[in-house]
Parts: structure tokens; sequence; C-alpha cells
């Protein structure tokens, strides 16, 4: 057993878990080097907060992965025990046994995932199989729990996660994705359940389902939030975990959630990755990646690190300073240097959406122009043009028809591209002009400022 332990833990050359392919964009596979990296940061904490205590040294602590996939942080932390608590626990095979059986704990998003985590840390899809590396189990599933559960339908979808019971109400045999971490009322109670006794964590770490597919693209609704929130729930010392970087702007049911990790005080570090590729290799998730350590007994600013095609700052920051969170930390700069001007904002200059009351398909304009007509700006297929209307079918913000306009349509796709296309190129608009609802425009006095402001 110790050679096969030995082997499992230390001489994985390849690893396999660098070599499988992702279910979903909604189930990404964490690699080990990042997993490791958060760990690394785990460790850091710990040690700062313990007078240079090593946490891999301490056959006390206890970990959860409520979400594990691969088995991959089980597994590195299992990895990083068996060297740590060498000296405390000298046979192996009882220190393997100790740390499988009393220090790691994991819950399953699938059993397809419960058997591939359970072959990454026990060497065997069976918890007391004859190849397993742990010897006290009782069971096959051992401290890497999985049962198929139901969503709780309130209506049109579940009472817990949201899901549209009209894709996800399934026969029985298919899989569901009502995950057990978020699907009950008392946490506490369900891990009590699930490993027996009063189970407290010390750490939960690990990286979440993403969404809860809806009726597609942006109907699709973030779910990583509600695991987050469940973690914290469970009165860890910390929590660590890896996201999609979108719940920083808030928006699509993550206000309340940005608003509590960025005021809170408690993130500890906040490792940002605006491309999510860098990350996860063949994956695109908008927005970016990013992680985070909150800290239960933290309190004050958190180090945030912005890493991006290869080039990395860090700086010390209180996260709801502004009422946007700027994630590239050299920006910050730029920002107190301009605000330290107290000049009134460029935004008092921009108008709302639809700003002469005319959707994006507005299609009232004659392509040639009649005496008095005023030129009418849009988008049509993708392209844009210019038509023209009557200066009496314009009902809303007459005063701005004689403005110079900036004119600015949707946002960008916030994918890979370097620097993102954060807007589309503006277009500039002489006195007279109206536009449809495919843009708003920052209205200025003149050509000179226009173009300025273009710039």
């Amino acid at each position: 057993m110790s050679a096969q332990a030995n082997f499992i833990l230390r001489g994985r050359n390849p690893d396999v878990l660098t070599c499988i392919a992702n279910l979903s964009n909604d189930e990404v596979f964490t690699p080990p080097e990042f997993a490791n990296r958060m760990l690394d940061t785990l460790a850091e904490a710990w040690a700062a907060d313990k007078n240079g205590a090593n946490i891999w040294a301490d056959k006390t602590v206890r970990f959860l992965d409520p979400f594990t996939k691969t088995g991959v942080f089980l597994r590195e932390i299992t990895t990083r025990l068996t060297e740590g608590l060498a000296e405390q626990i000298p046979n192996l095979e009882n220190r393997v046994d100790h740390i499988l059986t009393k220090q790691v704990f994991g819950i399953a998003i699938t059993k397809l995932t419960a058997m591939l985590a359970r072959r990454s840390v026990y060497c065997s899809k069976r918890a007391k199989g004859k190849h397993s590396i742990a010897k006290s189990f009782d069971s096959d599933d051992g401290n890497i729990w999985f049962e198929p559960l139901e969503h709780k339908w309130d209506g049109r979808n579940c009472q817990y996660c949201g899901a549209p019971r009209a894709i996800f109400d399934r026969k029985e045999g298919l899989e569901t994705h009502a995950y057990a971490f978020i699907h009950t009322d008392d946490i506490k109670a369900r891990l009590a359940e699930l490993f027996g006794g009063d189970m407290q964590f010390d750490v939960i770490i690990g990286n979440p389902p993403y969404q809860m597919t809806g009726g597609g693209g942006g109907f699709d609704s973030s779910i990583y939030h509600l695991f987050v929130e469940q973690a914290i729930r469970l009165d860890p010392r910390y929590v660590c975990m890896v996201t999609p970087s979108r719940w920083l702007a808030g928006g699509h049911g993550l206000d309340e959630y940005r608003s509590k990790m960025l005021g809170g005080g408690k993130l500890r570090a906040l490792v940002d990755f605006p491309l999510s590729a860098e990350v996860f290799p063949g994956v695109e998730v908008k927005g970016g990646i990013s992680y985070f350590l909150w800290d239960s007994a933290h309190q004050g600013k958190t180090k945030v690190t912005t890493i991006r095609s290869g080039d990395s700052a860090t700086a010390l920051r209180a996260l709801d300073e502004f009422d946007v969170f700027v994630r590239d930390v050299r920006a910050v700069e730029i920002l107190h240097k301009v605000l330290a001007r107290k000049e009134a904002s460029v935004v008092a200059n921009l108008t709302g959406v639809e700003p002469f009351k005319w959707a994006s398909n507005f299609a009232d304009f004659r392509e040639k122009p009649k005496s008095g007509d005023i030129p009418l700006y849009y988008v049509q297929r993708g392209k844009r043009g210019v038509g023209y209307v009557a200066d009496k079918q314009i009902e809303k913000n007459g005063h701005l028809v004689a403005t110079w306009k900036v004119m600015v349509p949707k946002a960008g796709s916030g994918g890979g591209m370097v620097p993102d296309a954060v807007l589309g190129k503006p277009w500039i608009a002489p006195s007279p002009s109206v536009c449809t609802g495919s843009f708003m425009f920052f209205h200025v006095s003149s050509e000179v400022e226009a173009k300025s402001l273009q710039s």
C-alpha cells in the first residue's frame, strides 16, 4: 500500500486531471495548477494568522469541497497533508487513512463526478474497495457524498436555485442538477446527515457550478453566489472559491451579493483574471474569472491582484471605495487623480436609453430628406445609416436636437480581446440630429468638444 500511495500522491506524471475535457461551460473542471495557486493563497493566510504555522501540518483542520467534480482540490489537499503530517504520523498508511477519513470531505454534483472524485482521492471509485488507499471507511461513498435530489418547485421555478421547471422536471434517471449544498433550508443539519455528528469545517474551497440554464444566453441565471452564501452560513474560518468575475459589476440578481461581498470587509484576497482562457484553456467565461479568500476574522482592506497576459499588478484596496468596482489596480491611481480635481462628471452629459423615445428598430423615417427634415442616425442589420425625420415626429428631448453628439452603441462582448471592446466605436453626429434607440449619446456644444470626447 505504501508504494501505491506514494505513486498516486507524489508521482503523477502526466497528471490525468490535466487531460479531461470540461463537461460544459457551466461545470468547468479546475486545472491542478490553478487549484494549487488557490491553496497557496490559503496557506499564506493561515501562516500569517498563526505565527508562521503550516496548515498542512495540522491534523485537526477539516476541508470541504461542496461541489467537487474531478476531486482536484481534495486530492491536492491530501497530497500536501501527507507531506506535512509526516512527523506527527510517521506511518504512511495510517497518515493517509487519517487524512481521508478525518480531514477531507466532498459533495459531488453528479454521479459521474462522484466516481471521478473518489478515483482521484481514494484511487478507487469505491472508498472501501480493494484498491482504495483509505482503509477505515464503512461505505463505498467514503467522505465524498452524492445522491440524486429533486428540485422543490414553486410554480414555474425551483425555490432554491431558480431552475425552470419546464427544463429540469425530468424523468427518473436523468440528471436534475439539484445540487445538495444549496437545496436545503438548514445547511448545518444537511451536513450532519451526510457526514454524521457536528461537522465544523475550517476551510470550504472549490469551484461551484456557474449558472442554471433558463432560456439561453443572457436569460441564464447565475447560481454560483448561492454556493458562496451557503458556505458562509457554515461559519468556517476561510472560504476560497473560483467564480466568474461578473459579480463584481452586479446586475442579474447579483446586486445584493455584490454589496455584501465588497462591503463586508471579509475578503482578504481577490485574484482577478480578465481573460478566462488564462485560467481555463478553451473555455470562454464572459467577463473573466477570479478567486477570492473570505476570512471570517478579517476586517478591512483586500489584497487585490489583477493578472492579464502575463502581467500582474497588486494593491491593498477598499473594495467599496467607488460605486463601481475598478478591476485594474493601476486604473485606481488614475481615478484618484481625476476625482481630486472635483470636476463635473461627463456622465452629466450622457442620455438614457432611447433618448428620443424611438426603439432600435424604429423605421418611420425617409431615406431622402425633405425641407426641414432632421438627420436620423440608426443601426439596422448590423449596419449604420442615416435617414431623415420631420421635426414634428420628435416627442422627447427636443432641446437636444441642436447639440453635437458623440453616440455610443451597445456594450461589447466581454470576450477575450486585448484590450476588451467595452463599447462599440463612437460616432459623431453634428447639429441638428437625432438617433434611434441603438445609441445613447453624450451631448456637447461644438465639433471641437465632440472630437475631444470621442478621443
